[in-house]
């Protein structure tokens, strides 16, 4: 017997579930963002982003996302957080700024949440 994955996994607003669909959807992506782990690649698509996103596949959603700087989009071309927070490294961004361009807040604001949640 097969359940569809939406109706049994809980709606988190604002939140783009990662699952079996979203990572297949994302693998050129994320395999792209995972290849900033080495200075060398991280240089090699400052100096050459259109070439770099081709070697890797990436579609024409992900490769706009990209050129826009776009996170969201990014995330929902099948992004996952974990290896976009390569790129947001390139970017000079941190988690703290991705946490807040996911949940449409300062990052001040959304470093008070997290420091209030700490509290609780």
């Amino acid at each position: 017997m097969s359940t569809n994955a939406a109706t049994t996994q809980p709606s988190i607003p604002g939140t783009l579930l990662f699952d079996g669909e979203q990572a297949r959807k994302g693998y050129a992506l994320n395999k792209m963002c995972y290849s900033f782990n080495t200075a060398e690649n991280r240089a090699a698509f400052q100096a050459d982003e259109t070439g770099y996103m081709q070697r890797y596949g990436l579609n024409a959603q992900q490769t706009r996302a990209i050129r826009e700087r776009d996170v969201l989009g990014l995330l929902a071309a099948g992004g996952n957080i974990y290896y976009l927070a390569k790129f947001a490294g390139i970017l000079k961004l941190d988690v703290q700024d991705l946490g807040a361009l996911q949940t449409g807040m300062s990052k001040d604001d959304f470093k008070a949440k997290l420091r209030a949640a700490a509290l609780q």
